[in-house]
């Protein structure tokens, strides 16, 4: 079996890795390190928790220790684009981790916090520069940060890039880097625009494959409840008082629907909190807070919003709504049932989601045992301790007021799949990254902490999928 001590790095970082308790690399590490370590382009198709992050940052630092040289002034040598400001901290704390045993400059820059830290940071030159698009154009265009001195540039997650419309500031930023670069290119998954996108800034890459989307985690538990839409907010409830969620993560498509689940808890007596593009870096920063140390056990989120969750201990994962492209339930599901431990996915299901369901399972090649429960047009909402008393009147089966209809039949929503959903939710953005509002979109994010419980009832049998998980959780 690989060893780190195999891959051909220096004393320093092994000590940093064993500090950390890392002995061995994950299959995306070990096939990477040493494509990157000679100096070649690279195209890695892996989703997060595969452990990507350290596939690009330890030979990154190899290099910067053989060829030691003054970072440039308003410059850097190492630049890494990702798509939301909290995988840029993640990355870039990821970098520091690594490297604790050397002597290298890091920063990190995104967008809603102040840009003048970040002015005097990039004054004298990093050796290395973590940020989101826009902000990273913000500095450009300020004539506070130059490129041309760039010697490794890293795209990471380009297919949120194209989902968050930061494609276009993208193919503004290649232009400025020097012809004679190394490039890494990572995205989970490879539609035609972003194959065309790695054809134009990679040269003679060395492509690594693993964990491919359509598996899930050996150790996640899945499940389906059918519901009315009416009835989503009684099932959530009741699966979020289990006992047995000590950490939950609950899922919707929008930033106004992670919002409304929140009011929704809140009204049962249920604590929770969200993380979105609409909440300043500092209210992300404590609910994510108080998500890892366990103030708040249930965390709302958007799929956007979950690339840059990295917690253990997630017991629970709960769709509240169905993803409308199927790649994503799995790296929805992926954040549950980590280092080793087991864990639960459960989807509510409404009939004009059941398209989604089935797109899901051709993907992950498996059906997921489901339970039925829309015959109980009469479910009244749970009631919590102290919460509100909000009993509705759904005789014979009516809705209740002031719930809309759910979409007829089984049949497709309206916006179809990879489209951007109704509701406020997080989309593509104008070409040069900014919203309607002229604002900044980087790294837009979405969520709220929950808890959910088994679902009862018969269920047909599925067979499950495996996933590897990572060492550093990419």
């Amino acid at each position: 079996m690989t060893k780190f001590t195999d891959l051909g790095l220096s004393e320093p970082i092994l000590k940093a890795l064993a500090t950390d308790g890392y002995e061995t690399p994950t299959p995306i590490q070990a096939q990477a390190i040493p494509i990157v370590l000679a100096g070649k382009d690279l195209m890695g198709i892996a989703q997060t928790g595969t452990g990507k992050t350290a596939a690009f940052a330890l030979p990154i630092i190899e290099q910067l220790l053989k060829n030691p040289r003054m970072a440039p002034r308003r410059g850097c040598r190492v630049l890494v684009l990702s798509p939301t400001r909290e995988l840029a901290s993640q990355i870039a704390e990821s970098f520091r981790s690594y490297s604790k045993n050397v002597r290298l400059s890091i920063a990190v820059v995104f967008g809603g916090v102040a840009a003048g830290p970040q002015v005097r940071k990039l004054a004298n030159g990093v050796d290395i520069l973590v940020a989101t698009p826009g902000r990273l154009l913000d500095h450009v265009d300020g004539k506070m940060l130059r490129l041309d001195q760039v010697e490794h540039f890293v795209l990471d997650e380009a297919d949120q890039m194209l989902d968050l419309g930061f494609i276009h500031a993208i193919r503004r930023v290649v232009p400025m880097l020097p012809a004679r670069r190394q490039t890494l290119f990572f995205s989970a998954t490879m539609p035609k625009t972003i194959k065309e996108l790695a054809d134009t800034i990679l040269t003679n890459p060395e492509t690594v494959a693993v964990t491919p989307v359509a598996k899930t985690a050996d150790r996640v538990e899945q499940s389906v409840i059918f519901v009315e839409q009416s009835g989503k907010k009684a099932v959530l409830t009741e699966i979020l008082r289990s006992a047995d969620v000590s950490r939950a993560l609950v899922f919707t498509r929008t930033k106004h629907g992670a919002d409304k689940v929140v009011r929704q808890l809140d009204e049962a007596g249920i604590q929770s909190a969200a993380i979105h593009g609409n909440k300043s870096q500092a209210q992300r920063e404590r609910a994510l807070g108080s998500f890892r140390t366990g103030h708040i056990k249930i965390l709302v989120a958007t799929d956007i919003a979950a690339r840059g969750i990295d917690v253990d201990g997630v017991s629970h994962v709960v769709n509240h709504d169905v993803p409308n492209v199927a790649e994503s339930y799995v790296h929805r599901i992926g954040r549950t049932a980590r280092a080793g431990a087991a864990g639960l996915a459960i989807s509510l299901v409404a009939n004009d989601e059941r398209a989604y369901l089935r797109d899901i399972e051709r993907l992950i090649k498996q059906s997921i045992p489901s339970t039925d429960r829309r015959s109980e047009a009469g479910m009244r909402e749970p009631e919590g301790d102290g919460a509100a008393s909000q009993k509705q009147n759904n005789r014979g089966g009516g809705r209740p007021q002031g719930q809309q209809r759910p979409n007829g039949g089984g049949g497709r929503p309206q916006q179809g799949r990879g489209a951007r959903p109704n509701g406020g939710g997080e989309g593509r953005h104008r070409p040069d990254g900014r919203r309607a509002d002229g604002s900044r979109a980087d790294g837009e994010l979405g969520g709220m902490p929950f808890m959910q419980n088994k679902p009862s009832g018969k269920r047909r049998e599925g067979r499950p999928l495996g996933e590897r998980r990572s060492a550093d959780r990419g």
